[in-house]
């Protein structure tokens, strides 16, 4: 499985099963989504900006014959993704041989009262187990740990409603093998949250890569950070 950052929390994970894509807003893609296709689109909380001219994801999800928990209306999708399967809500699901898992979480301390609700997405894909935890703003309770389950790789936001030391505390819930950091932002500046998160996880000296590729029987032995480059600024 193969693992490409386009900047934020907009991830592809592409495999041999199929190929899923995170949060791809137009904001950081581009309305036509500049060519990336996916089998699967998940997204973990709206992006807040206007679909003036883009499909909503139910607009999106009726006009690919999508029978997914497409629901929210202000979320818009690149026109790349529209033939995609949609996903934005809870719930146990398999779509092309991938199994995915949509588990509930907020974007701030109280419940959602602040930022509103995120969906951490538990994907299996060729064997690897990856949690994509989106804008999530607190550490998981004991009941979403037990739905997130056993974690190979865990794709983390740092620099939004999380601190860089709480960014390390909800990794450490998860106990991956490999960890993911999305920064947000601005947490990528020198001075940003990426650097003090990096500190808190003991790593020094690590460059970005343009991607990453992880089998179930290459995962490292150690708990590491794999820094991505992203493929599209905005």
């Amino acid at each position: 499985m193969e693992i490409l950052s386009y900047g934020e929390t907009c991830l592809r994970l592409r495999g041999k099963e199929g190929v899923v894509v995170t949060d791809a807003f137009p904001r950081i893609v581009g309305p036509t989504g500049r060519g990336l296709t996916a089998d699967i689109a998940t997204y973990s909380h709206p992006d807040g900006q206007s679909s003036l001219g883009l499909q909503t994801i139910s607009e999106a999800a009726a006009a690919a014959k999508a029978k997914g928990k497409a629901k929210r209306a202000d979320l818009a999708v690149p026109t790349s993704l529209e033939p995609a399967f949609l996903l934005d809500s809870p719930g146990e699901f398999e779509v092309h041989q991938v199994l995915i898992t949509g588990v509930r979480t907020y974007r701030d301390e109280e419940s959602g009262a602040q930022r509103g609700a995120n969906m951490c997405f538990v994907i299996e894909l060729d064997g690897v187990h990856v949690v994509h935890l989106g804008d999530v703003g607190h550490l998981l309770t004991e009941a979403q740990l037990g739905e997130i389950g056993t974690v190979d790789v865990a794709c983390v936001a740092v620099g939004g409603a999380l601190t860089a030391a709480r960014a390390a505390e909800l990794v450490a819930q998860l106990d991956a093998k490999m960890i993911v950091p999305m920064p947000l932002d601005g947490a990528d500046r020198p001075d940003g949250e990426l650097s003090k998160f990096l500190h808190e996880m003991s790593v020094q000296g690590s460059e970005p890569a343009p991607k990453v590729t992880v089998t179930a029987s290459s995962l490292p032995a150690e708990t590491t950070v794999v820094q991505l480059e992203s493929r599209v600024r905005s």
